[in-house]
């Protein structure tokens, strides 16, 4: 006789996980930087938390919208799947419910124990309309599609980065322009806080089913927005000015926007992290990585002319 058994909806959607990182915008960074860009992650402008999808992603031809469905979707419920109900993704796996077949969009899961002994076939609790729907106990002679495959790396990688915090740079320039404004054609210094949330090194790991996936995240640079068009990339945090240092009246020895404004004018100076997320897997093999970048608020500078006076 089939029974039915109330279905548990928590686990039923793709987990939002948050990463707890501050700053206005956590982005996929263009094509040609390091990596490739990560589509389960983003953080809305006015968003101080970012969001981590907690299953397989879209492919990257659908960044921006992952309820719609991507490449891969083969049933098989592996590494390379993407599963879907009616449009949504929603996780290959789920702790309740077991493994997901896109074939016949219902999940199964072995029941323990079996509630009678048939020789050749094993008792499941199946839960179909991608987990909504009522759940029974079935039957089979041999495990249903998808069944038993391994956790998605990829997915664990994500997990991980929910983990950590990647903060937005927070910068500071010189000349500042509470203290008095800079000059036309003289050097501007541009620095940033240092540390591990805001440059890397940040390790994490996620682990599922046997499966540990490890991450490291790092700022490979930061680039700078001068305001009026023009950018300068640097490779670490910068400097910070003091009036009292080596190279005080002296361009930045690593972080400077050297030959300064070619005019003068209030400005609104601006940077970029580029983070490079490096991911392995314990069962060897595996490993990828993604780039997501943090922007930072804007900081004001002010150029005056040198006026000099002739009799």
């Amino acid at each position: 006789m089939l029974t039915r058994r109330p279905v548990r909806l928590l686990a039923l959607t793709a987990a939002l996980l948050l990463v707890g990182a501050l700053g206005p915008l956590l982005t996929a960074v263009p094509a040609g930087a390091a990596g490739r860009a990560d589509p389960g992650a983003n953080c809305p402008p006015g968003q101080d938390d970012c969001n981590v999808w907690d299953d397989d992603p879209p492919t990257p031809g659908n960044p921006g919208n992952p309820g719609e469905p991507g490449d891969g979707d083969d049933g098989g419920g592996g590494p390379a799947a993407r599963c879907q109900w009616e449009g949504r993704v929603i996780p290959c796996y789920d702790e309740f419910l077991g493994y997901f077949d896109n074939s016949t969009g219902c999940y199964h899961k072995l029941l323990e124990p079996q509630p009678t002994i048939v020789e050749g076939k094993q008792w499941y609790l199946v839960t179909c309309n991608g987990g909504l729907g009522s759940s029974r106990e079935e039957l089979f002679d041999a495990p249903p599609p998808g069944f038993g495959a391994p956790p998605d790396p990829e997915e664990l990688a994500r997990r991980a980065l929910a983990s950590i915090t990647l903060k937005a740079p927070r910068i500071s320039v010189a000349p500042r322009r509470g203290t008095g404004p800079g000059l036309v054609g003289l050097p501007v210094w541009m620095w940033a806080s240092p540390g591990a949330n805001y440059f890397g090194p940040l390790t994490a790991s996620a682990s599922d089913r046997g499966l540990t996936v490890t991450i490291t995240a790092r700022v490979d640079r930061i680039v700078w927005d001068m305001g009026n068009g023009d950018r300068v990339t640097c490779t670490g945090p910068g400097t910070p000015y003091r009036v009292d240092g080596p190279y005080a009246g002296q361009p930045s020895p690593d972080c400077g926007y050297d030959d300064g404004y070619a005019r003068a004018g209030s400005y609104r100076i601006s940077a970029t992290t580029f983070w490079t997320v490096e991911w392995s897997a314990s069962s060897g093999g595996a490993g990828d990585s993604f780039s997501l970048n943090r922007n930072s608020g804007g900081a004001p500078i002010e150029i005056d002319e040198l006026q000099v006076v002739t009799r």
